[in-house]
């Protein structure tokens, strides 16, 4: 009931889930506060009236994430929240997906949901939460959406007993989870599947949805039961739907011309034919009426924009059919048909590593960058502050469609799929310790007819080849697309979509993997859902298509290069005592200073003692890399050192054996006899060899230069009396 706050609650995979309404944000269409251990989030909706001239659904999904839920302070000069994160815009999108397929066809009311992150506690992120929250609020505001849905996320930790499934797994437990599943989901199927894993076989990555389906079915319970306390009579408002007077004209016009043009294997010649028919018919049966009164003109408009609608609508009736009925694809392959592929690998000749890659009319030119630790990207949000050591990033330029419009920034759609291909490629990777450098790939697309983010996965991991990255193994993506006929009853799966059976189908269910198992999924639906006996299905298609991928890859470049690039820094890691950092950097860093100009590296040292010294200069690295390896060796008793005098004293020599180590040698240590004054052997500056015979408890170093005399002689003796 209006303003009588309302509170649902179950317990999910051992927390509460509450999901609250009626007290917060009442002048809103619908809220819903949603809480989840100790993380909540706010999600509104408000509806508005339909913009006049929109011929497509308004639906802006917001989430942000507001530092005060962890109780931090925002970064910057300003101390307020900016623009969105890559974290908020990819969760945006993920939210998005699930909802936008559950509205009617023809609906373009304006809907606005806005997500806020009011408290997180560490453990449990809010990402999943949010969805959920969304299309609770959804379900009881007076929108027609065909809800509920929800959202859960699935890990898989490794225990003594084996691997187990997790349903929202803490952050804590994804730390050891080889699996990150999100999953969206309401009683008919599942309708948005994002995953990154570490090479999960196919029929595991199965199991793990047929599992996060059970923790879906349990909020779906909840949401229902709160649609049941506080749900409003749905409105379904006008839908913009051509009359169907319009619909029959357009289809007894072009139909046949369309079946013609639709089956031509160009994109360019074929949009252009689809473009010549349309602009025939609205020329010559639905003309402007600039003659008649405003209203008549009027009249003509709306009838001419009805016929631009009913025409697309044809154009997709008429592909869907095609492909189901008569197994044309617009391009002429096959269900099971990868388009004709090119790759190299070195296109460029100053970059770490670079790969050209096209698949029909999709192509990448992707560029490998290796850096140090001073190159990783800081990442700070709700979560404590991390570094990322790989990343990768993804242009679409307006030229690779062949448009001209404005050129900006990264938008939302090239921030998601530089993600997916991140994800696809981050299991691959060899581990810091074995190979400690920073890594960056960008992906250029320069031309696009469908799966540029899948062609970004298999230049990425050309690319890496080719700059000397050790992975793991090839790695490689493809699109699955599905379509059915107007009944929905004969359905089927076509293996590396175009752009127009993106646009036309049901779905793009991009997959990436290696031969092991599968790294990177996601799953963009239109239709309503997809059962798990469906998703099996496509799979089978798409490890088939991406073993196809892998070996055309493999005869390219069959391994990762055995040496980087010479324009690569040369980079070496090494551990010392944590204790003897503060020596490594000196005072006020004095030391690392000296280093890094005397031999022309850049040295990082972590706090767990990690030292890794870097430059295009191998020879400058190895000598550096001795000298931080003896400054903080430590000294030991019977070890023999190349050290230099500095200061002698009438009873001995002061000897610097490693920078800030000094040691004494007793003057009747320096030779082997009797010495009546220090400088009668040695003097300020000269290089004696020297063994450590006692270190006291303070830590003092007694040496002998006579020890090593004697040593020497007795292997010359030694080496005569054999010879």
């Amino acid at each position: 009931m209006p303003g009588q706050n309302i509170v649902v609650e179950r317990e999910i995979a051992g927390r509460t889930l509450r999901l609250e309404t009626g007290k917060i944000a009442k002048l809103a269409n619908a809220s819903v506060l949603a809480t989840y251990g100790g993380s909540t989030v706010l999600a509104t909706v408000v509806r508005a009236d339909p913009r006049p001239g929109i011929d497509f659904f308004p639906l802006t999904v917001d989430y942000r994430e507001k530092t005060s839920a962890a109780g931090k302070f925002p970064g910057g000069f300003r101390k307020r929240e900016g623009p969105p994160s890559e974290k908020e815009i990819l969760t945006m999108r993920m939210i998005d997906r699930p909802l936008r397929p559950m509205f009617p066809d023809g609906f373009v009311d304006e809907i606005q949901i806005q997500c806020w992150v009011m408290s997180h506690d560490g453990e449990n992120d809010t990402d999943v939460i949010a969805g959920t929250a969304a299309a609770a609020a959804l379900s009881i505001s007076n929108a027609p959406f065909e809800g509920p849905s929800a959202t859960v996320r699935v890990g898989r930790i490794h225990t003594d007993e084996g691997p187990k499934f997790v349903l929202n797994p803490t952050v804590s437990q994804l730390d050891y989870s080889d699996l990150d599943l999100v999953l969206a989901g309401h009683p008919d199927g599942i309708n948005m599947i994002e995953v990154g894993a570490a090479e999960v076989e196919d029929a595991d990555v199965l199991d793990a949805i047929r599992f996060g389906q059970e923790g879906i079915a349990q909020i779906l319970d909840l949401i229902n039961e709160l649609v049941s306390k506080a749900g409003q009579e749905k409105v379904p408002g006008e839908l913009m739907l051509p009359p169907q007077e319009i619909v029959d004209k357009v289809r007894q016009v072009c139909e046949e011309a369309m079946i013609e043009a639709r089956q031509i294997p160009s994109k360019t010649e074929r949009n252009e034919r689809v473009k010549q028919l349309r602009d025939a018919l609205l020329e010559e049966h639905f003309p402007l009426n600039e003659d008649g009164t405003f209203g008549q003109f009027k009249q003509s408009e709306t009838a001419r924009r009805w016929a631009v609608e009913a025409f697309r609508r044809l154009e997709k009736k008429v592909t869907r059919k095609l492909i189901v009925e008569k197994g044309l694809r617009a391009d002429g392959r096959g269900f099971r048909e990868i388009r004709p592929l090119e790759m190299e690998v070195g296109i460029f000749a100053r970059t770490h590593g670079s790969a050209f890659f096209q698949r029909g009319e999709t192509q990448s030119l992707v560029s490998c960058t290796l850096g140090t630790g001073k190159d990783e990207q800081i990442i700070d949000g709700l979560l404590p502050e991390y570094a990322k050591k790989f990343t990768l990033h993804y242009n679409f330029p307006p030229f690779c469609t062949g448009e001209a419009r404005r050129i900006t920034g990264p938008g939302r759609r090239e921030i998601g799929h530089g993600a997916l291909a991140e994800r696809s490629l981050l299991a691959i990777l060899p581990s810091p310790e074995d190979f400690p450098y920073t890594i960056r790939l960008v992906s250029d697309i320069t031309e696009s007819n469908g799966s540029s983010s899948m062609a970004s996965v298999c230049g990425g991991c050309l690319a890496l080849m080719d700059a000397g990255v050790p992975i793991l193994n090839t790695c490689a993506g493809i699109s699955i697309g599905r379509f059915t006929d107007e009944n929905d009853q004969n359905e089927v799966f076509v293996t590396d979509i175009i752009g127009e059976e993106d646009f036309f189908g049901d779905m793009d269910f991009k997959i990436s993997g290696t031969r092991v198992g599968i790294t990177g999924i996601q799953l963009d639906l239109k239709a309503r859902g997809l059962n798990v006996d469906q998703i099996e299905k496509i799979f089978e298609r798409a490890k088939q298509g991406r073993l196809e991928l892998i070996e055309a890859m493999e005869a390219v470049i069959p391994a990762p290069r055995s040496e980087i690039s010479p324009f690569a820094p040369r980079l070496v890691s090494l551990s010392i005592d944590p204790e003897k950092i503060g020596k490594l950097i000196g005072p006020g860093g004095k030391t690392i200073r000296a280093l890094q100009d005397k031999y022309g590296v850049d040295i990082d040292v972590d706090d767990d003692g990690t030292v890794i010294i870097a430059s295009p200069n191998a020879e400058g690295v190895a000598a550096c890399q001795a000298e931080v390896e003896a400054l903080c060796e430590e000294v030991r008793v019977g070890t023999v050192y190349e050290g230099k005098v500095v200061s002698t004293k009438d009873f001995g020599a002061f000897i610097e054996l490693i920078p800030g180590t000094d040691g004494m040698c007793h003057i009747s240590e320096l030779a082997d006899g009797y010495v009546e004054k220090v400088t009668d052997v040695v003097k300020v500056g000269d290089s004696i060899r020297v063994k450590v015979i006692h270190i006291d408890d303070q830590g003092r170093i007694k040496l002998s230069r006579k020890a090593v005399l004697i040593d020497e002689g007795s292997k010359t003796e030694t080496v005569g009396a054999s010879e």
